[in-house]
């Protein structure tokens, strides 16, 4: 039974990711070196990618394998705790490409910067 679980949350968070990004299984295809009819049979049969597919998956989405998981642990933080606008950060933050998360971290750093010298 857990193995059904996780297949169906593989599927469930690729499906996620692709909403998130506003993608289609053939950009995703593209972005991660893979053939548009592999992606698409991994839908279409329900099927649970091997770890290879699903690291180059990972890739296009430009996250790790750790970052597609997450949400199959214990948050590390209490989320009752965060503001729904937080979570509404979070959620995006996590949708964002290596690059963007480093830019927004940068603009962030500087702001928190400008913000502490004001005061």
């Amino acid at each position: 039974m857990e193995k059904l679980n996780n297949e169906n949350f593989v599927l469930q968070r690729m499906q996620e990711l692709l909403k998130a990004k506003d993608w289609s299984i053939y950009r995703l295809a593209k972005e991660s070196g893979l053939s548009y009819s592999s992606l698409n049979n991994i839908f279409i049969r329900s099927t649970v990618p091997s770890v290879l597919t699903l690291e180059k998956i990972c890739n296009g989405f430009q996250i790790t394998m750790s970052e597609f998981f997450e949400n199959m642990s214990t948050p590390v933080f209490n989320t009752d705790a965060i503001s729904a606008e937080e979570r509404t950060l979070l959620e995006r933050y996590r949708t964002l490409s290596k690059a963007d998360k480093q830019l927004l971290n940068a603009y962030l750093a500087g702001l928190s910067k400008t913000l502490f010298e004001s005061e």
